[in-house]
């Protein structure tokens, strides 16, 4: 069977998927740890389509099937990054929303045996101007409910901070604040302005060289309360200089959804771990490379991981933050999920040529278990767009 698959200039063009999927989803998943390497998952939610909701609403969510995801990424051996950007954190999930996912999905880590670290944000806070007192607080509210669940915290950025700072030193303020308080070390996260547009100029300054240097001052200051940093800035030149900086013990998580095998792999003066949202999607691929990387066999790793970059530049082009919508698709073709709905409507923020090509890439890497299944579907949201088989 083929598909006719609309291209961004409007013609339709043929397509024949794929009969089979790849060998590393031919055999039953290998929950075996990753040792080179620590390797997060940022998952996504999972909406309930029955819902009488709306995009102003809070988000109602279908735990079951939300759970069952963060199984499928523990039963590969990947950890599960909880509550970050990815669960559509300030896009459609609210913090009563996400504390009652990082409470499930805790409960659930201890049940499996399997690695969870939590995001902790502010964004309790309503919208507006707010003090930095109060953007503390809403920074220690959360991280008293991430430590309560046993779980590790990720401190987020958080845009009522970056609106409330006059400069860098409110900064430094803040975040030594909370590392003091912290009970275990915490992974820092700087999330770049394609992302978020309301980040832009975190940390104290819009020049990324003044801001990197307010960045190590903060870890500087408190490296035993530094598990390592989620760098999410897509440029791997800035994150190997970067990198290469930190003391020594405090690791760099990757957040680089353009760049990841290389700076995964290293080079002789060091390498980044991982905490990456395309690992939602690349789950089970992810977990096979880096066990390969596991052995030595760098070459191997890049084999397995570099025909994955194409797809992954294709979900988070700009505007970088709509990169969710990807990712649930894709989920939803894998079998994942019975339905292509989001929280807060987000289904609709990419057009049907780019899910088309998202569906193309994806099925050329062997990604979907079923692969007629995921046609069908992907057949199923072409009829509803009105184009003809």
């Amino acid at each position: 069977m083929t598909l006719r698959l609309p291209s961004p200039g409007g013609e339709l063009r043929t397509y024949t998927p794929r009969a089979e999927p790849a060998p590393f989803l031919a055999a039953p998943p290998r929950p075996v740890p990753l040792t080179s390497r620590t390797v997060l998952s940022a998952a996504h939610v999972v909406a309930d389509p029955y819902a009488d909701t709306s995009p102003d609403a809070p988000a109602a969510v279908d735990w079951d099937a939300t759970l069952a995801f963060r199984r499928h990424l523990w039963s590969h051996g990947l950890g599960v990054a909880e509550a970050m950007d990815t669960a559509q954190r300030g896009m459609g999930l609210d913090w009563a929303g996400a504390a009652e996912l990082i409470r499930r999905s805790a409960a659930e880590a201890k049940a499996v045996g399997g690695r969870i670290a939590c995001g902790v944000g502010t964004d309790q806070l309503p919208p507006g101007t707010h003090t930095l007192g109060e953007v503390r607080a809403a920074y220690e509210e959360q991280l008293a409910l991430v430590e309560e669940t046993g779980s590790q915290a990720i401190l987020m950025a958080s845009r009522a901070l970056a609106a409330a700072a006059a400069g860098p030193e409110d900064y430094l303020d803040v975040y030594a604040h909370l590392l003091r308080q912290a009970a275990e070390p915490v992974v820092l996260h700087w999330l770049g302005p394609m992302f978020d547009p309301a980040l832009d100029g975190y940390w104290g300054s819009a020049d990324l060289d003044t801001a990197t240097e307010t960045f190590l001052q903060v870890i500087a200051a408190h490296p035993d309360k530094v598990d390592g940093i989620k760098v999410s800035l897509l440029d791997a030149r800035r994150e190997v200089e970067l990198r290469r900086r930190l003391p020594r013990g405090v690791r760099c998580y990757t957040g680089d959804d353009f760049n990841y095998p290389e700076l995964i792999a290293g080079d002789e003066q060091g390498f980044s771990h991982a905490l990456l949202g395309i690992f939602d999607p690349l789950g089970p691929v992810a977990a096979e490379a880096v066990r390969v990387l596991d052995t030595g066999d760098t070459k191997g790793f890049r084999e397995l991981l570099d025909p994955t970059v194409e797809l992954s530049r294709h979900l988070f082009r700009a505007p970088t933050r709509f990169y969710k919508t990807g990712v649930v698709f894709l989920a939803w073709l894998a079998g994942h999920q019975d339905h292509f709905a989001m929280v807060g409507g987000l289904q609709s923020a990419r057009s049907l040529p780019h899910l088309a090509r998202a569906y193309e890439l994806a099925d050329g890497l062997g990604l979907f278990p079923d692969p007629k299944a995921a046609e069908a579907r992907m057949g199923s949201l072409l009829d509803v767009y009105g184009v003809s088989r």
